[in-house]
């Protein structure tokens, strides 16, 4: 690798972590969204909230989360009072309290901030009340049992708390340093980003929870997953979180790896762009025509399940969907006839002049996704349906409307990527219709009015019997409409030296329990 031969030998307590994405756009979360953005703000940042090795909630900067039951939500549910803990400092030894808790909420709903996590939710917030320095209060317009949920928490790429003593006098935080050289509240701090190569930590000597073990983490901004396995076989990276399904083998494979294969909450899916591929007929033709037994069996070397629904933790995916749509040509053959789409003489239909030819952009530097695609390429000629593809940096993928993102651009007819869709917030940031870029994540644009009511119904209500209700008619609206097609949920996760010890990710999040972690040379 570039540079390989110039860096240091290993210290005896040096995590190397990468995940395969290549470089960010920007360290402050609030203005960037992906994988590496969340692993390296789960390390840095602070949150009220992270997450157990079970996937369970448990408070980090607050004392407690606030419910009914303690007191923390009114009756009726317009009155959400956040306990904050003392003695926390920021990693620069600045003292943190309930000010820094009400700049954060205020830059997400400040509208000149290019704040990629949107405003849905946030914005039932009428008011934000200090009694004191480590409290918080927010006064709703109206009750929304979500907001606690998404209220600075790790999982889903929810929106850190930002250090009003730096940012606070700023207009806007789209342009600050801080956003190369964050200052946090995590276990470890950065001490360098080397852009297209490293980002570089060190133990955070002012964690509130005590010094982690270990003295630095590098997080190598690896580009290519083949040079990722290569630098795991050689030893020269210790951690891969998220590894692909495709890869799973090969890592396992690896002497002195140890590797997580169970059923995670993350899937594979092809979204469509709902204001160009407006005919239904077609999404289902797509659908029909892929075969996605035969994808996980294959490409996936079976690490792979099969379903048409949104992931969802209260139901977990453990097997194939006896239900999901089954692959069928024919089907699909006849779709596309009852839609206009006739077959042209170079095979690809057309309609009206048009040729039946989308679009389709996903990420560089994975040999994986080649594979599925070239799979998907042929599956989907055989029923007359061109694809053409192109290939970007992780990084400009995902990028905000601002920085010309392919995707909050709606620079595709179908996007490929991977994503973990878990929380109510997280749902609403992905198919609501006020969520749409730049407001939010909804790329694909799907605006559907059942599935939205159902969205914000869901965030209305903190009564799980109900929730469980509303999402099963927004899962329902999924499935019919087809907005997206979930070629399949993820069986594997986080692959480690055997040398690291103490380290445990979950289901939601890979670095929300770091500071026992430890590496032995």
């Amino acid at each position: 690798c570039v540079g390989c031969a110039s860096r240091p030998h290993p210290a005896l307590h040096w995590l190397r972590i990468a995940d395969g994405a290549g470089d960010v756009a920007s360290l402050n979360p609030h203005l960037t969204v992906g994988a590496t953005t969340d692993h390296l703000s789960q390390l840095t940042m602070g949150y009220l909230v992270r997450f157990d090795r079970n996937a369970r909630a448990i408070p980090e900067l607050a004392i407690a989360i606030p419910s009914p039951q303690n007191g923390g939500v009114s009756r009726d549910g317009t009155r959400i009072t956040w306990h904050l803990r003392r003695g926390v400092r920021w990693s620069d030894g600045a003292p943190f309290d309930a000010r820094d808790v009400a700049f954060s909420t205020r830059t997400i709903l400040d509208s000149r901030n290019n704040e990629v996590n949107g405003t849905a939710g946030w914005d039932t917030i009428r008011s934000i009340e200090m009694p004191d320095r480590y409290t918080i209060v927010y006064r709703l317009k109206r009750p929304y049992g979500a907001l606690v949920a998404m209220t600075f928490s790790t999982v889903g790429g929810g929106p850190c708390i930002l250090p009003y003593h730096l940012l606070g006098r700023l207009r806007d935080i789209n342009t600050a340093p801080y956003n190369s050289r964050p200052v946090g509240l995590g276990p470890f701090r950065v001490t360098a980003w080397k852009r297209g190569d490293a980002v570089e930590m060190e133990a955070n000597p002012y964690y509130f929870r005590g010094r982690p073990k270990l003295d630095r983490v590098t997080f190598e901004l690896i580009s290519s997953r083949e040079t990722l396995l290569a630098q795991m076989r050689t030893g020269e990276i210790d951690l891969w979180p998220l590894v692909p399904p495709t890869y799973l083998p090969q890592v396992a494979a690896l002497p002195g790896v140890r590797v997580d294969t169970s059923a995670a909450l993350r899937t594979t899916h092809l979204d469509f762009a709902m204001p160009r591929v407006t005919d239904r007929r077609v999404r289902e033709a797509v659908r029909f025509a892929i075969d996605r037994r035969g994808l996980v069996r294959t490409v996936e070397h079976g690490y792979g399940i099969v379903t048409d629904r949104i992931v969802w933790p209260r139901a977990p995916v453990t097997r194939d969907d006896p239900g999901a749509v089954a692959f069928d040509v024919k089907r699909a053959r006849a779709e596309l006839e009852a839609a206009g789409w006739h077959i042209g003489t170079d095979g690809i239909r057309t309609k009206n002049g048009r040729r039946l030819s989308l679009t389709v952009p996903y990420q560089s530097g994975a040999p994986d996704l080649d594979q599925l695609v070239e799979v998907v390429r042929a599956e989907l000629r055989a029923v007359g349906i061109e694809i053409v593809t192109h290939t970007y940096a992780h990084a400009l993928l995902f990028g905000t409307v601002a920085d010309g993102g392919i995707f909050a651009n709606l620079r595709f007819d179908v996007a490929l990527y991977s994503s973990t869709l878990e929380t109510v917030p997280d749902l609403a940031s992905n198919v609501m219709c006020a969520t749409i870029p730049p407001q939010g994540e909804n790329y694909n644009r799907w605006c559907d009015a059942r599935a939205d009511a159902a969205a914000r119904a869901m965030g209305a209500t903190a009564d799980p019997k109900r929730i469980d209700d509303l999402f099963a008619r927004l899962d329902r609206r999924f499935v019919d409409d087809v907005p997206s097609i979930q070629l399949f949920v993820w069986k594997g996760g986080n692959a480690s030296s055997v040398k690291v010890i103490n380290y445990h990710g979950n289901l939601l999040t890979s670095f929300d329990d770091m500071r026992n972690v430890d590496i032995v040379r």
